[in-house]
């Protein structure tokens, strides 16, 4: 017997009923060998961590464009808070973790430079509009491996796909991973507004911080406690009427005091603005794009093959690419 077999059996013995066993996935979109030593999630969370996306991760804005400051979280930090809230949610329950920790890896690979912001824009301007769930599901179907994509499990595709948005995963780990990824950008967002002179401690509503805690770690032990105590013997990932409550009395906080915050928001607008330029830019100079995006260039559009290529990049990237398309570049006479 394998070490994946072992594995296999482990969840069938061990695993609550409500888990999603790796012996019963649905199965990738194109045949694949099963390893001898990793379970399919396991083999999924390898081939995410690998990929140029997730490495790109680490140059993404979370919430603040381009902070001074090594203790902002980034896109990478943001996506491995959440993995580990999510897979601890998992172990309470009972559910596979393996599984979880995949969809909460790869939840975040189509997200924009300037977050949100760039997410924005991109959604005005690609016909059919632009969501950076859909673009996640299509970094690990289409664009890694030189167009090949990841080839992932079913229900890791899916957890991807429904961690925003109106659809809901089919499993439990995939309805983990869209709770804890709220859990976790929620609080970090606060300690980085709290660190950049946003908001104080003492912002924070009293009936709220009576209920969750009045620190980071308060809240999110008691957010994450709460999740696996209310789900518990359930078909359902849920909260407590009080958490959950007090949960969105803090996200509403948070948008009033620090997403539309024109100090902490003051640069979207530029971030936007070049955005939509460099969309325009390679619009009219499509042989610009890099070899890559020609493929999908020819295959699907123009538009697509340029969206792609903008929401793949990094902040420091785009301002790179936005500076050699429009600003000139020095020289002199000798």
């Amino acid at each position: 017997m394998s070490l994946r077999e072992v594995t296999e059996r482990w969840e069938q013995d061990n695993l609550s009923p409500y888990a999603a066993l790796s012996a019963r996935s649905k199965g990738r979109q194109r045949p694949m060998e099963p390893c001898q030593i990793r379970t399919c999630y396991q083999r999924d969370i390898d081939r995410i961590v690998h990929t140029k996306a997730f490495r790109r991760l680490m140059h993404k804005t979370q919430v603040f464009l381009q902070p001074e400051g090594d203790h902002y979280r980034t896109r990478m930090t943001h996506t491995l808070e959440v993995a580990r809230i999510a897979r601890t949610i998992a172990r309470g329950l009972r559910l596979n973790e393996d599984l979880t920790e995949a969809i909460a890896l790869g939840h975040d690979l189509g997200h924009t430079p300037f977050g949100h912001a760039g997410e924005r824009v991109l959604n005005q301007i690609l016909p059919g509009g632009f969501r950076h769930n859909e673009q996640s599901l299509r970094v690990v179907d289409r664009l890694e491996k030189g167009g090949e994509g990841l080839n992932l499990c079913y229900e890791v595709r899916r957890g991807i796909l429904c961690h925003t948005g109106h659809d809901r995963a089919e499993t439990l780990e995939g309805q983990i991973v869209r709770l804890a990824d709220k859990i976790a950008y929620i609080n970090h967002d606060i300690d980085d507004a709290m660190r950049g002179g946003i908001i104080y401690p003492m912002d924070i509503p009293l009936d709220v911080s009576q209920v969750l805690g009045f620190d980071h770690g308060d809240r999110i032990n008691t957010l994450t406690g709460d999740v696996i105590q209310a789900s518990q013997g359930k078909g359902e990932i849920c909260q407590s009427p009080a958490c959950g409550q007090a949960m969105t009395k803090l996200r509403n906080f948070m948008f009033e005091a620090v997403y539309r915050n024109p100090v902490a928001k003051g640069e979207e607008s530029k971030a936007q603005d070049m955005i939509a330029r460099l969309f325009e830019y390679y619009q009219s100079n499509p042989d610009k794009l890099p070899p890559d995006y020609q493929d999908i260039r020819v295959r699907e559009g123009i538009d697509r093959a340029v969206c792609d290529y903008i929401a793949g990049m990094t902040d420091h990237y785009a301002v790179a690419k936005y500076s050699e398309a429009y600003i000139p570049l020095a020289w002199s006479v000798k």
